[in-house]
Order: C-alpha cells, then sequence, then structure tokens
C-alpha cells in the first residue's frame, strides 16, 4: 500500500465556504482510499473519499460523530477514466440541501443512499488555524492509490464545476481547464502535478509551501492524454475443445 500524501497546516481561513477540485485516476484496492482531508483528531476531520465498496463520500465528523454526510448512490469502478470531482461546503446556505454538493465530470449529482446536510453555519475541519490539510489521507491513513492531477482549493468562494473544467465544442467530452481560479483566498492552491521534480508546486497566486510524503511517481498519464490501464472487472475465459 502507498503511503504518499501531501500536507500543509492550515492558517485562519473560511470554515463555512469553501471549494476543492481534483481530476483522479483509480486504482481500486478494496480499501477506503482518501482524497483530501482537513484534520484535527480522529473526532473531528472533513474530508471525501472512495469507499470499500467504491461509492463516494463527503464527510464532516465533529465531536466524533458525524455532523454533514453524503453518500453517493453511485459507484466508481473504472480504473481507466479519469474522474474529474469537485466538493462544494456552504454551511452558511440557507437552503439545506445546497450545504454540501458533489459534481462529477462536470454534472452535479443528485441520487445518494445517505444525504444528511450540517446545520446551517456550522464549521468544518478545513480551513481552521493549525489543522492540518492532506492531499491522499485522511491524517491517520486510508492513503489515496491512484494518480492525480490539477488538484485545487479555493478558501472562501462556493463555486460550480465550470470553474474548473468545460465541455470540448467538438467532442462533447468534459475537459479540464488549465488555469488556475483567479481568487484562491488565504488557504487555497493549485497543484497542477505537471513538473516531475516538484510535484506538490503551488501555481496560484499563493504559491504556497506543502511537504510531500512518500516517493510519488511521475506520469504522462494525465485527463487530456489518458493512457490504456488494463480493466480488472472485464475478462473473458477461453476453451480448447
Amino acid at each position: 500500500m502507498a503511503t504518499t500524501y501531501i500536507s500543509r497546516t492550515f492558517t485562519s481561513g473560511d470554515t463555512d465556504k469553501w471549494t476543492f477540485s481534483a481530476w483522479l485516476k483509480r486504482c481500486p484496492d478494496g480499501v477506503a482510499q482518501f482524497i483530501f482531508s482537513g484534520w484535527a483528531d480522529a473526532s473531528n476531520y472533513t474530508g471525501m473519499y472512495f469507499d470499500t465498496d467504491e461509492s463516494l463520500h463527503f464527510y464532516n465528523r465533529s465531536g466524533g460523530g458525524a455532523a454533514g454526510q453524503q453518500v453517493t448512490s453511485a459507484l466508481f469502478r473504472d480504473p481507466g477514466a479519469w474522474y474529474h470531482l469537485v466538493f462544494v461546503w456552504d454551511s452558511g446556505n440557507a437552503s439545506s440541501t445546497d450545504r454540501m454538493r458533489i459534481y462529477v465530470n462536470g454534472e452535479e449529482v443528485t441520487a445518494f443512499a445517505v444525504d444528511n446536510a450540517p446545520t446551517q453555519d456550522l464549521d468544518s475541519s478545513v480551513n481552521v488555524s493549525g489543522n492540518t490539510c492532506y492531499i491522499g489521507q485522511r491524517g491517520n491513513g486510508l492513503y489515496w492509490n491512484g494518480e492525480m492531477s490539477h488538484v485545487q482549493f479555493v478558501d472562501g468562494s462556493a463555486l460550480a464545476a465550470s470553474d474548473f473544467g468545460e465541455t470540448d465544442s467538438t467532442s462533447g467530452i468534459w475537459k479540464v481547464k488549465t488555469t488556475a481560479y483567479g481568487t484562491p483566498g488565504t488557504n487555497g492552491f493549485f497543484l497542477t502535478m505537471e513538473d516531475s521534480s516538484n510535484l506538490d508546486l503551488d501555481s496560484s497566486s499563493n504559491a504556497l509551501t506543502f511537504t510531500t510524503s512518500g516517493t510519488p511517481t511521475p506520469t504522462f498519464d494525465n485527463p487530456s492524454n489518458n493512457f490504456c490501464t488494463i480493466n480488472p472487472l472485464s475478462y473473458h475465459v477461453t476453451t480448447s475443445l
């Protein structure tokens, strides 16, 4: 199991409103894998992850219990596709259904197995001064296993998927926007992960400093140049008579 992740310590930002966007290519391995988290301790954290059944979770834990949670009905089992995921935390929103939002490949998810909104103005563990920002793990394990590209966080804004991706006018395929969102906020960042010698380089106007733990593997496989991947879900059985 890979134990590679990127981290930094949050300074004081907007705990009620933020957006996280990432392009991901999965390597399902039967264990939960965290994409991003704001971590205080095991009883207080906010994060997004694929669970063991390949459902996608957006979860806020406060005081040891769930305080805002979405679990998709859809399962994400394709190891050959790049997924664009956007998560919006907007607990100050008067509409409870808009306080947590997930977008997949440009479309807002509306079908959930679990959909419990946080109370209005509930603080997340993201953007809390002294908490740790983790990309690729929860805070005490559950490491990401796969590829990441164009990982972007915007502090203080509740944005749509169209701020990070767009539909190609020729192919109709959802594709990456390669420029950073213009107003990242205090803790905002943009990790394109294109520089093989500096994968945690922040290309946003904040130019924040991150720490990479483990040994990430650079690859030319990316959202604009998807390499072929063997699909373990598809196989043929042949016999000879």
